[in-house]
């Protein structure tokens, strides 16, 4: 498998930050996603788990969700 390019690694990272923080503007939120890139814990990471570990602070996770 070929390694991902940077430009794929942040679009795939702000498509998944967008995902789960649909407030912020798109286009900051490629900038949050390269500003993520240029964290070298982060970047070892997939896209998706390091924006996970990013909102991870401020993120509110229920749980699952249960029928009653």
């Amino acid at each position: 498998m070929d390694p991902v390019t940077t430009d794929i690694w942040i679009a795939a990272c702000a498509h998944e930050l967008h995902r789960r923080w649909r407030t912020v503007d798109p286009d900051q939120l490629d900038e949050v996603a390269a500003d993520l890139w240029n964290d070298e814990r982060l970047r070892a990471m997939s896209p998706v788990r390091a924006a996970a570990v990013w909102l991870a602070p401020v993120a509110h996770d229920p749980g699952p969700r249960t029928m009653r």
